[in-house]
């Protein structure tokens, strides 16, 4: 969440920049401010209460020793008042704080003065798109299609198990998840990044430092009686390593990942354009998370993306990014880059890579904060991207690199399948 200070003194630029998500955040921006004011003006009352408080606890002290106890008794009196007075005003203190911070949660990162204006996906910005599409037959099949041909995706049986959108991968089909996982973890630790195995299952406070929860979509799976939920991807776990630690200046940057499934309930997500691999509620997924001063945030977001051209490069797939706009751009985002594949046989874009920088947004929310090498303390700044989603980068290799003795497995995944085509 935006931080109380820059709320404070950037009424006016948040407002402005608000307008690029088509949001107006401006009766809400001034509630906040009025509640602030609010605040303060209680916690230098209670200040200057407790303060009176602890001089009459030190003269009654005194007063007992000389035995004047009389006027020990009345300043007594005076003191009980005085903590009397000070409950009531931290209650106040407390609820306007609780307030102050529900408010802060509704509102949305700031984006990043690059953000293209827009109202939908229709308005993102292609910045890049790598080699010509790829070109099949007309005899081209989906993927869904060709896993039940080859025999290596069963959805039927992953239905009867589970329900809709938990596929079952069997054989090659296995092989081919296992060795996408291992591959990408690999790209990823030879980038520096250091791999962790973190709790499929997150608390409440993981959540919220994230910006997970307050769900306000209705994505989470949560088990009520141990108030524990499933983690929606492996930023959370990840991020949340770093909740409620202040770390020194030479430490950063911090880069990790992780291999972790991942459910989200996808609510209301009916229709063609999810069918097969497109769109599921379990699924697996690398995650490259970076800690970073802010100073370089912005070039490590470069980064980050010229990681995944690599990977992708590697994999032979045609692919695009997309810088999304206001109306796109993710609740706690500030700014966005979507890599999409291209679905030869369904002929269209497969969002496969979200790469995102979110400022001092997550930091906010998770206590994070480092040290200067003079002694000050600043918000550490989050950043994470998929390396990569399995689903759809399956669905790609098998839609495009399908042929008539089967279905080609390209060079650099050779060496993790142990085979280079599926076949009958």
């Amino acid at each position: 969440m935006l931080a109380l200070s820059y709320i404070r003194d950037n009424r006016d630029l948040i407002i402005e920049a608000q307008k690029k998500r088509n949001y107006d955040a401006k009766n809400i921006i001034d509630e906040i401010i009025k509640l602030d004011s609010l605040r303060r003006n209680n916690q230098s009352e209670l200040e200057s209460k407790l303060a009176k408080a602890n001089v009459l606890a030190k003269d009654i002290g005194v007063l007992y020793k000389k035995g004047e106890h009389e006027k020990a008794s009345n300043l007594k009196t005076e003191s009980s008042e005085l903590k009397s007075s000070s409950k009531v005003i931290q209650d106040n203190l407390n609820t306007i704080e609780e307030k102050i911070i529900e408010l802060r949660t509704q509102i949305p990162n700031t984006p990043h003065e690059s953000v293209p204006h827009g109202s939908s996906e229709k308005d993102n910005e292609e910045v890049f798109r790598s080699a010509d599409l790829t070109e099949l037959s007309d005899k081209a099949l989906p993927h869904w299609e060709l896993a039940k041909k080859y025999d290596i995706i069963d959805f039927d049986l992953g239905s009867k198990i589970s329900g809709a959108g938990f596929p079952v991968y069997k054989n090659k089909g296995a092989r081919l998840q296992r060795g996408l996982i291992n591959y990408f973890l690999d790209k990823n630790t030879s980038a520096g990044y250091n791999e962790f195995q973190v709790p499929h299952l997150v608390n409440a406070e993981s959540g919220f430092g994230t910006g997970q929860l307050p769900d306000k979509e209705g994505q989470m799976y949560h088990s009520q009686e141990d108030d524990l939920y499933l983690i929606p991807t492996a930023e959370v776990p990840l991020t949340n390593l770093y909740r409620n630690v202040l770390l020194n200046e030479s430490e950063l940057p911090i880069c990790l990942t992780g291999y972790t499934p991942c459910f989200r309930r996808e609510a209301g997500s009916y229709g063609a354009h999810v069918r097969g691999l497109n769109r599921l509620h379990q699924f697996d997924k690398v995650e490259i998370v970076r800690l970073e001063t802010p100073e370089k945030a912005i070039s490590a977001l470069n980064e980050m993306v010229e990681h995944i051209k690599n990977i992708l490069s590697e994999l032979e797939l045609p692919y695009r990014i997309l810088k999304l706009c206001g109306g796109d751009l993710g609740f706690t985002s500030a700014l966005t880059y979507d890599f999409e594949i291209y679905s030869a046989a369904q002929k269209r874009w497969l969002e496969i890579s979200s790469v995102s920088i979110f400022n001092n947004y997550q930091s906010e929310r998770l206590k994070l904060r480092y040290k200067t090498k003079k002694g000050n303390k600043r918000p550490v700044f989050t950043l994470n991207g998929s390396a990569l989603a399995l689903p759809r980068v399956v669905a790609g290799l098998l839609e495009n690199f399908q042929t008539e003795k089967g279905i080609v497995i390209p060079k650099a995944l050779v060496p993790y399948t142990g085979f280079d085509i599926i076949e009958l």
